[in-house]
């Protein structure tokens, strides 16, 4: 196996130093929140955001305001990426039945599939207004019928943004705060005088949004850990060129200087051609320097000889975002096994998923991929189990068989639970402590 590093990114050690640095501001923040509640939430907003209302939570008419300035262009193309995200989420939602079974007569197993009770959204926005974030998780949400969500979004140059709080009211948020980072979701996660805690928190966001979601899981469910956002392309000379591979590795570097994004290939023309194409375009693209720190530190390209090299980089790395643009984009789908999302083919893009195709774009980052995918309607859902006994002769005959079975465990107290109502409902009697009988044995 032969693979070569075109172009590196930083050291993982380098990494974990940012993380360890991360991890003390968020352990600080989440605990003064606990300790002080509303005015800690007030003052690191105050600090962080320059933002002081006299209520973070916006009344009815606020929200009515803001949407009023939403133009009925920009209305209507919300609206159509929020039909997409609800109609994905609602197939989805469909696909996950309640079942129940009759195993062996008079035994009866099933599960029902029930909403978590309440949700905490984070719509990052302040640097970019992510409206699509809030389709994402708000929308989905409403889809499997949560009984309260609550959405937070930090403000964008001092205010609200009124197209992010339109696609919160129109996704189906019942609170709405304005509010953004650590003092968000802590705030939801902790709660305070004036919020309620929630059961679960979704959403992306930086790296201090993903690591006071990561300190806070246990305390409440998360979705995933949906850090700075990955991008990796998969490409050979067939399907793509340095421009299209250029565009698609810069269009996700621009989210944030810490945005990993990878290209990989089996043609080192065609990598050379990339990084060529990227010095182009570093100079014309209107987010330059958050971009060009980004693939300066972040971004690699990587050569390999052949398609089953590049599979096992591609799985090792398991990207967030991976883009295919190949002879053989299904024989990626099939085989890969490690990542957020794919998008299949040159016609395919990530902003397509990330803004309007109707996928949804809250996915592992950090290698959860190896684990987890990403936000969808099920993360939503608890799926809980029920049995129901419902004849005297199932009723034994479990019962004898859970009777052996905790014993051989040591457990009496579990085995009695078994062995009363084997003496109940099978009529035999069963000594204290002791196995119900084979029934071979009792015959």
């Amino acid at each position: 196996m032969t693979i070569r590093h075109l172009k590196t990114a930083r050291s993982e050690a380098d990494r974990a130093d940012d993380d360890i640095k991360v991890r003390a501001i968020v352990e600080a923040g989440l605990k003064d929140i606990e300790t002080r509640g509303d005015m800690a939430v007030r003052e690191m907003s105050e600090k962080f955001d320059n933002y002081s209302p006299a209520s973070y939570k916006l009344s009815l008419a606020e929200i009515e305001d803001l949407m009023a300035q939403v133009s009925d262009r920009d209305m209507a193309d919300l609206k159509f990426a929020q039909e997409q995200v609800r109609n994905f989420a609602q197939a989805q939602r469909d696909s996950m039945l309640d079942i129940e079974v009759e195993p062996m007569p008079g035994v009866i197993l099933g599960h029902k599939n029930i909403p978590v009770q309440s949700v905490g959204c984070y719509v990052p926005g302040g640097k970019f207004p992510m409206v699509a974030s809030a389709h994402m998780s708000v929308a989905t949400a409403s889809v499997a019928k949560v009984p309260r969500i609550i959405a937070c979004t930090p403000p964008f140059n001092g205010a609200p943004n009124p197209a992010v709080i339109a696609a919160m009211h129109l996704g189906g948020a019942h609170e709405i705060y304005v509010m953004g980072g650590i003092q968000a979701i802590g705030a939801m996660a902790i709660g305070t005088e004036t919020i309620d805690p929630v059961h679960m928190l979704v959403g992306p966001g930086n790296a201090f949004v993903a690591e006071a979601k990561r300190q806070l899981f246990g305390r409440v469910g998360i979705d995933l850990f949906a850090g700075p956002t990955e991008t990796m392309v998969i490409a050979d000379e067939t399907a793509a060129d340095g421009e299209l591979c250029a565009t698609d590795l810069l269009g996700q570097a621009e989210h944030g200087y810490n945005s990993p994004a990878v290209l990989l290939t089996n043609s080192e023309k065609l990598a050379r051609e990339t990084m060529v194409e990227i010095d182009r375009l570093l100079e014309i693209i209107p987010t330059a320097d958050t971009a060009r720190q980004s693939w300066e530190e972040f971004g690699e390209i990587i050569v390999c000889d052949n398609y089953d090299e590049m599979l096992a980089v591609a799985d090792d790395i398991a990207s967030e975002h991976v883009q295919v643009m190949t002879d053989r984009d299904d024989w990626f789908l099939e085989h890969m096994t490690c990542y957020g999302a794919l998008f299949l083919g040159p016609r395919t893009n990530v902003a397509n998923g990330d803004k309007v195709i109707g996928t949804n774009h809250t996915l592992p980052t950090k290698k959860a991929g190896r684990y987890t995918g990403g936000l969808w309607v099920g993360k939503y859902l608890k799926t809980h189990s029920y049995q129901k006994i419902t004849t005297d002769e199932a009723a034994a005959e479990i019962g004898a068989y859970g009777s052996r079975l905790c014993l051989l465990e040591g457990f009496v107290g579990h085995a009695e639970q078994c062995n009363v109502r084997v003496r109940r409902y099978g009529g035999l009697n069963v000594p204290y402590g002791g196995p119900a009988p084979y029934k071979d044995a009792a015959e």
